[in-house]
């Protein structure tokens, strides 16, 4: 089954080289900014209200070699790409939480930055705690990682 997807903005970061993206935005002091395309400006009313969100964007870099078992970034283990957050997926989307710094008109400005300037933003979500937390009591590999 085909499942067709559009951007609804683009994500605009001062990061231009893979290299130099952090791992995840919870390690990132980044500031970047979304643009949300005109048409989605309605939708954006009362995000201000929530002090952070999920940004689910594609990794429109990411190598299109596609193999089920990677190296992940921080291990030196092959696993399955379903078991990691590594870029190069059968769908190539990614996702992170980010701080809500600022909004105006259809800009909202972020910090947490760990995508490359020009991603395509594919849906922006709202992060509620409530929903959101989880106590969990198994990490997978990450528990018993070789620290690189």
């Amino acid at each position: 089954m085909e499942f067709c997807i559009k951007a609804i903005g683009v994500i605009h970061t001062p990061l231009t080289d893979k290299k130099s993206v952090p791992i995840q935005s919870s390690r990132s002091d980044i500031i970047g900014k979304v643009e949300v395309y005109p048409q989605y400006l309605e939708g954006l009313e009362g995000i201000e209200a929530f002090s952070h969100i999920y940004l689910l964007y594609g990794f429109h870099q990411s190598d299109q070699e596609i193999s089920l078992k990677v190296k992940p970034f921080l291990d030196d283990q092959d696993h399955g790409v379903f078991a990691t957050r590594y870029p190069n997926r059968p769908n190539p989307i990614g996702f992170s939480v980010v701080q809500l710094v600022a909004r105006q008109a259809n800009l909202l400005e972020f910090k947490g930055a760990d995508m490359l300037d020009g991603t395509p933003l594919l849906d922006i979500k709202p992060y509620i705690p409530d929903f959101d937390v989880f106590s969990v009591d198994k990490i997978g590999w990450y528990q018993h990682r070789k620290k690189l």
